[in-house]
């Protein structure tokens, strides 16, 4: 079992004192039910389209606020868990993508967090959430074609020892760790800040271990909690 070391940059916590998360290590095994994914990810819409999560408007007002507080314009380049749940208010259902991509996007989907998915083997050294100076290379594409860019100076960005794997906190993953079924090392991250329950950031954890060793039996988890205001 490999191991993940995540850290925080303490300047972070002027923006988002608040600001906890779980991070989640799986190894792997094969999939054997990838039908668990295409499930979760149609009860995630419909909880959304029934609105069952209470507190879900306000934690994603709370993401906006603290992606303006960085310089970011939340309704351009919105967190993840708001591009998503607005999409499936918007279509009713999300198209699948990849069995465990599909997983953590459901529960995404359901709780109205910003979930990140990473190939933890694509890594070089330990993942840290910082403040870019502008420098930093991130991997992407533009019009179809592989291409670096750089994020702004005093952007969230979650980086490793060779550069950006994620700009704008959580908007935008880079190509280089990007997750799919094959990784053997998986690392998930479920970024939540007060307005969501701290309840329901552990509830949301289990239930994205409990789908991947349903999908994949003999994969292996383990959960820690992070951040600022751990109570």
């Amino acid at each position: 079992m490999f191991s993940v070391s995540p850290s925080i940059d303490p300047a972070i916590a002027r923006l988002a004192p608040g600001f906890r998360a779980l991070s989640i290590v799986v190894q792997a095994a094969p999939i054997a039910h990838p039908e668990i994914a295409g499930e979760a990810l149609r009860l995630a819409c419909e909880s959304v389209m029934a609105n069952e999560a209470p507190w879900a408007e306000a934690h994603l007002n709370a993401w906006n606020e603290v992606f303006r507080a960085f310089g970011a314009k939340p309704k351009r380049t919105p967190c993840s868990a708001d591009a998503l749940r607005k999409r499936v208010l918007r279509d009713g259902t999300m198209p699948a993508i990849d069995p465990v991509v599909d997983l953590y996007n459901a529960i995404s989907i359901r709780y109205a967090i910003p979930v990140g998915g990473e190939n933890f083997a694509a890594y070089a050294g330990e993942p840290r959430l910082t403040i870019a100076d502008g420098t930093e290379l991130f991997d992407t594409t533009k019009e179809g074609q592989p291409t670096d860019e750089s994020p702004e100076p005093g952007e969230v960005i979650w980086r490793d020892d060779r550069g950006v794997t994620c700009r704008r906190w959580n908007w935008r993953q880079g190509i280089r760790t990007r997750l799919s079924a094959e990784a053997s090392q998986m690392w998930f991250i479920l970024e939540s800040l007060p307005a969501m329950p701290l309840e329901a950031l552990q509830q949301a954890g289990d239930e994205l271990v409990c789908g991947i060793q349903q999908m994949m039996p003999g994969a292996q988890a383990t959960q820690k909690l992070i951040g600022f205001d751990l109570s």
